[in-house]
């Protein structure tokens, strides 16, 4: 790799930012490095701090510095890809993300000693957890430049554990720079108030070109093949990418844009939800298969497992608490990759319908799903334009459902009968 941002793909404004956010850090580290070396450490510290705090207000241009950024963006925009860059060009040894030097390649692998990442495996992030890392995030940076703590899908914070982040952000150490990731800054993702104390980096919704780019020039995918897999996966990256590799994704994909011809009667509308519950299931549960059997046998052998020594049976039968806790952190992570890869396949429905209504009013837009364009104008024949904007409504009320915690079995199935009725 040739620079850290290379896979934050269509985001040109927010690259430049970043980069230039990562210039004014070193520009500010380096000052606080100078005067540590000239024996005013407390000094020193202190100006680096101040300099942080009133970055918001300086360099018009936007290239300052601040110690709390929130990435948003919808789904596959690379917020979470933007923050682990960032984190990687703040630790740079060379500029601002050159990709090359140690501090880039150990942050991009996630294994810098003063880079945290906090990827939830569950439905939220406990303030147990929190706590421990925001003190962790306060200690010296070890490696002499940034501590930095990303948080993936921060909008999964308990209202426990933003508190506990807000304490941190609002009196922040001096060389600490927290980056959260969520999908926007609405009060139901993020609190008014952390929000007020973060700069805000908005990505967009790639192109469909620039994905397509990305699939044949990086990962060799035919242009016909990325062109269909880009559009299909409406931006998201990672999604195209499975899309355009993997057989068994595509299956899935089929199968989801198969269901409105299915929707005959109300029967049919319930077998359809079974269907696509199950299928979100099998999905989850090969998804989290192998991370569940190595944590657990990692966690066996560190509890004795397996031993002949004295005590070692003793000791295995003693750690069911600990078992048990694990267990309960696999049951939560599989109920999210449920949810995900359910939420996946509303998404590719909504397209469906989406180009239904493309069809019935001749916009001049390319559809979502080419391979499927012939059912979609023999469905816009047979619907009202009316008709499929509420389906395609139904489709997104129940995404809304879900995040809500209604059972996913329930919205689907109330979706089901409501895109039957039309």
């Amino acid at each position: 790799m040739a620079d850290v941002f290379a896979d934050l793909v269509g985001q040109p404004e927010a690259v430049d930012l970043l980069r230039r956010a990562a210039a004014a850090a070193e520009t500010i580290r380096a000052a606080a490095v100078e005067g540590a070396a000239a024996g005013d450490v407390a000094g020193a510290e202190a100006a680096a701090a101040d300099n942080i705090a009133a970055a918001d207000t300086a360099a018009a241009a936007g290239s300052a510095m601040t110690h709390a950024w929130i990435f948003t963006g919808p789904p596959g925009s690379g917020r979470s890809v933007a923050a682990r860059a960032f984190a990687a060009a703040l630790q740079c040894h060379r500029g601002t993300g050159c990709g090359e030097c140690a501090g880039c390649h150990t942050t991009l692998a996630g294994t810098h000693a003063d880079v945290r990442f906090v990827v939830p495996e569950g439905l939220s992030i406990g303030v147990g957890e929190m706590r421990a890392l925001v003190l962790r995030a306060a200690s010296t940076p070890s490696g002499g430049r940034w501590q930095v703590l990303v948080i993936e899908d921060a909008d999964r914070l308990t209202e426990a554990a933003g508190n506990a982040l807000l304490k941190a952000i609002e009196e922040p150490p001096p060389r600490t720079v927290f980056l959260l990731c969520t999908p926007s800054t609405h009060p139901d993702d993020i609190s008014v108030t952390i929000r007020s104390r973060c700069r805000v980096v908005a990505l967009r919704q790639p192109p469909a070109e620039a994905v397509a780019t990305v699939l044949r020039d990086r990962d060799g995918i035919t242009p016909d093949v990325a062109a269909w897999a880009a559009a299909a996966a409406q931006g998201h990256v990672g999604r195209a990418r499975r899309l355009a590799r993997d057989p068994e994704a595509r299956k899935r994909r089929e199968a989801v844009l198969a269901l409105p011809r299915r929707l005959s009667g109300v029967g049919a509308c319930f077998d359809a939800a079974s269907t696509l519950i199950e299928a979100a299931e099998a999905e989850a549960a090969a998804a989290v298969a192998e991370a569940d059997a190595s944590e657990r046998a990692a966690l066996e052998t560190a509890l004795g497992a397996g031993g002949t020594g004295r005590g070692a049976a003793g000791a295995i039968r003693g750690a069911a608490g600990q078992l048990k806790d694990l267990e309960r952190r696999q049951k939560s992570r599989a109920t999210r990759a449920q949810r995900d890869a359910l939420d996946r396949a509303l998404v590719d429905l909504a397209g469906f319908y989406r180009d239904v209504l493309t069809v019935s009013l001749r916009a001049p837009v390319e559809p979502v799903h080419t391979d499927v364009a012939g059912l979609a104008s023999s469905a816009a024949g047979k619907w009202t334009p009316e008709g499929t904007l509420r389906r395609l409504e139904a489709v997104l009320g129940c995404r809304t459902a879900i995040e809500t915690n209604v059972k996913p079995r329930i919205a689907v199935e109330a979706m089901m009968l409501a895109l039957w009725r039309g």
